[in-house]
C-alpha cells in the first residue's frame, strides 16, 4: 500500500503546486507541461522493462531498490535550483518510480492465489491511489501555505522509510523460476517509443504542424512497430504480445488507458481553476476534491461483491456511464463553474472511476500467467501512466492553445513578462502581482476569461474519452466472466 500511496500523493500534489512553480519560478507554456510530463512519461517507458526486471531478480528486491532511490531524488526535487533541475529531478523520480508499480501489483497477484480474495485485495490496492489522491490536495495545501513549494516533495521521506524496514519483514519474495535474458535492446525501444511522440504533441502546440514537430511522433511509431515485432520472435520476449490477443486483457487496459488520460486531464484545469480563477488557497482547493476521492475508494470497495455476480461488460459500462455525467457537468458550464459543482462532477467521476478501474485491474492480473505477473501488471501500470501523459499532454496543450489565442495582453509590458503572461494563467497572475491595480486587474480578467475559454472544450473531450472507454468494455469484455 505504502508505494501505491506514495506515487498517487505525489501525482496530486504536483497539480496543487503548479500555480506556486509557475510565480516562483516563470516557466514557458511547453516547460509547465514538460515539468509533470516528464515523470509519468519516463514511468510508463520504463514499466514494462521493470516489471520484466522483478519476474527475473524478484519482484521484492526490485521494490526495494526503487524506494530507496526515490526518497533520495526526493530530497533533490525539494530543492531544485531551477525549472530545468526540476524538470530532471522528476525525469528520475520517474525512473525509479517504475520500479514499484508492477512490483505491487504482482505482489499481490502471488500472495492471493483465490480470485475472490485478489479482488478485494486489488480494491483495497486501488484505494491507495485514491486516498492519496485525498490526502495530497490536504496535505500539500498545509504545506503549500507555509512552506516553499518544494516541500510538496518531502512527503516521500515518511512514508518511505517505513516500507523499508518492514516491507523485507513482511512481504515474501517471488520471481518467475524460469527467466529468460534481460533484452536492453527492447528496453530501449519501449522508452523510445513514448519520448518521441509526446515530444511531437508539444512540439505542434508550440510551433504548429510542421515537418519538424511531426518527425518525432513518426519515429516514436516507428520504434513502437520494431519493439512488437522484436517481442513476437525473441525466444524469451521482454512483453508476451499474445496477452493482447485476450479480449479480457486489451479491453481492461484500453479502460484503464481512455479514463485515466480523462480524470487527469480534468485535474489539470480544475487545478488550476480553483486556485487561480476563483481565488482559493492550495488547502480548500485540495478539500473541494476530497469528497470525490473518498467517493473513489468508496465506489472501489462496494464494487467487488457486485463483480462476482455482474460480468464486467455490464458492470464497467455502467460504471464509466457515470463518470460521463460528472465530465458532461463541467462542459454545460463551461467556464462559468464554482467549487460548489466542480466538488459535484468530481464525486461523479470518482464513483464511476473508481469501480471501473478496480474490475479492470483484477481482469488484467487474473488473465495473465502467474509466473508473468509482473510484466502483465506493468502493462496495467503503463495504461495507467500514459493515459497521465496523454491527459496532460493532448488536454493540457489544447487548454494552453486556447489560453494564448484568447487572452489579450495590456499595453507597457516588458518582453518577459509579455511572455509569462502570454503561456500561463500562473505566468500571468505573477506578472499582474507587480502592475499599477487598474493595469493588474485587466489582466488577471483577460488571462481568467482566456483560461476558462478552453475549459468547456477540454470536458467535452473528456466526456468522448469515457464513453469511448464504455464502449471498449461493452464490446471486449463480453466473454470475461
Amino acid at each position: 500500500m505504502l508505494p501505491v500511496l506514495l506515487v498517487s500523493i505525489d501525482n496530486t500534489v504536483l497539480n496543487f503546486a503548479l500555480p506556486a512553480i509557475s510565480t516562483a519560478t516563470l516557466p514557458s507554456g511547453v516547460q509547465l507541461l514538460w515539468m509533470v510530463d516528464i515523470y509519468p512519461l519516463v514511468l510508463a517507458g520504463l514499466l514494462v522493462a521493470m516489471g520484466s526486471l522483478g519476474d527475473r531478480i524478484g519482484r521484492r528486491r526490485l521494490l526495494m531498490i526503487g524506494s530507496a532511490g526515490f526518497g533520495v531524488v526526493s530530497v533533490f526535487a525539494a530543492f531544485a535550483p531551477s525549472i530545468e533541475g526540476l524538470i530532471i529531478a522528476r525525469a528520475a523520480l520517474g525512473f525509479f518510480g517504475a520500479m514499484l508499480m508492477p512490483s505491487t501489483l504482482s505482489l499481490l497477484r502471488s500472495t492471493f492465489v483465490d480470485r475472490d480474495q485478489r479482488r478485494l485485495a486489488i480494491a483495497i490496492w486501488a484505494t491507495g491511489f485514491a486516498a492519496g489522491s485525498a490526502l495530497g490536495p490536504v496535505v500539500g495545501g498545509i504545506l503549500l501555505e507555509h512552506f516553499a513549494w518544494g516541500s510538496v516533495f518531502l512527503i516521500a521521506v515518511p512514508v518511505l522509510l517505513p516500507l523499508l524496514v518492514l516491507a523485507p519483514i513482511l512481504v515474501t519474495e517471488s520471481r518467475d523460476p524460469h527467466p529468460g535474458r534481460i533484452d536492453l535492446l527492447s528496453i530501449a525501444l519501449s522508452l523510445g517509443t513514448m519520448l518521441p511522440i509526446v515530444y511531437g504533441i508539444k512540439s505542434i502546440a508550440e510551433h504548429g504542424v510542421t515537418w519538424i514537430t511531426v518527425a518525432p511522433i513518426a519515429l516514436g511509431l516507428g520504434l513502437g512497430v520494431w519493439f512488437v515485432r522484436r517481442q513476437l520472435h525473441v525466444p524469451n520476449p521482454m512483453l508476451d504480445m499474445g496477452l493482447f490477443r485476450r479480449g479480457a486483457f486489451s479491453g481492461a487496459v484500453g479502460v484503464n488507458l481512455l479514463s485515466v488520460t480523462a480524470l487527469v486531464g480534468c485535474l489539470f484545469f480544475i487545478s488550476q481553476h480553483l486556485q487561480l480563477v476563483l481565488g482559493l488557497s492550495p488547502l480548500n482547493a485540495g478539500l473541494v476534491l476530497v469528497p470525490g476521492l473518498a467517493a473513489m475508494i468508496v465506489a472501489g470497495l462496494l464494487i467487488v461483491p457486485i463483480a462476482r455476480r455482474v460480468r464486467p461488460s455490464r458492470v464497467v459500462p455502467v460504471a464509466l456511464l457515470v463518470s460521463v455525467a460528472g465530465f458532461a457537468s463541467i462542459a454545460l458550464r463551461g467556464g462559468a463553474i464554482d467549487a460548489f459543482w466542480i466538488g459535484v462532477a468530481f464525486v461523479l467521476l470518482g464513483i464511476g472511476i473508481g469501480a471501473a478501474e478496480t474490475v479492470s485491474n483484477e481482469l488484467i492480473v487474473a488473465t495473465a500467467p502467474a509466473d508473468k505477473a509482473g510484466a502483465a501488471s506493468a502493462v496495467s501500470e503503463t495504461a495507467y501512466e500514459l493515459g497521465a501523459v496523454l491527459g496532460t499532454a493532448v488536454l493540457g496543450t489544447i487548454l494552453t492553445v486556447s489560453y494564448r489565442a484568447a487572452v489579450l495582453l495590456p499595453d507597457g509590458l516588458s518582453a518577459a513578462d509579455r511572455l509569462a503572461a502570454g503561456e500561463t494563467l500562473g505566468g500571468a497572475v505573477s506578472v499582474a502581482g507587480h502592475l499599477s491595480p487598474v493595469a493588474g486587474e485587466q489582466l488577471l480578467e483577460s488571462a481568467r476569461h482566456a483560461f476558462d475559454s478552453g475549459v468547456g472544450l477540454t470536458a467535452w473531450i473528456g466526456v468522448a474519452l469515457v464513453l469511448g472507454a464504455a464502449v471498449v468494455a461493452l464490446l471486449s469484455l463480453r466473454r470475461a466472466r
